[in-house]
């Protein structure tokens, strides 16, 4: 007969390291997205309508 008390603890185990890899993957990750300090962000003002022209908040 199985030992399936012996299966369920290794299967806990290898998910655990599995979940715990891929915290530490994400953790890295932000790490490298807050050390970024590529090109900021530049907001444009915003154009003006022309006449005749649809706009998505005014379909025509």
């Amino acid at each position: 007969m199985p030992d399936y008390k012996k299966m369920y603890l290794r299967m806990f185990r290898a998910g655990e390291e599995a979940i715990n890899l891929l915290i530490q993957a994400q953790r890295e990750c932000e790490e490298l997205f807050l050390e970024d300090t590529g090109p900021g962000l530049t907001l444009l003002p915003p154009q003006e309508e022309q006449a005749g022209e649809a706009s998505p908040s005014n379909p025509e």
